[in-house]
């Protein structure tokens, strides 16, 4: 599920996303883990707590899909 289409990026539940009220940075994947941790820091309008939450969501998701994190999200 490398690429999402709108329609299923729609469909997936708030929980699958890194910050979910925002709907940014989908953990369906270990592309889009990837991806999200690439992104953290790009991440505009969401608070401190947000970003502690959405990181340990992509740790938590990085575990699921075997990746190695070099380091923690900033």
């Amino acid at each position: 599920m490398a690429n999402l289409s709108k329609k299923q990026r729609d469909a997936l539940p708030d929980s699958a996303f890194a910050f979910p009220k925002q709907r940014k940075e989908p953990l369906t994947d270990a592309q889009h883990v990837r991806d999200a941790l690439a992104r953290f820091n790009q991440v505009e309008g969401v608070t401190a707590e947000e970003k502690r939450q959405a990181k340990r969501r992509i740790e938590r998701a990085a575990r699921t899909f075997g990746i190695e994190l070099s380091k923690p999200p900033d």
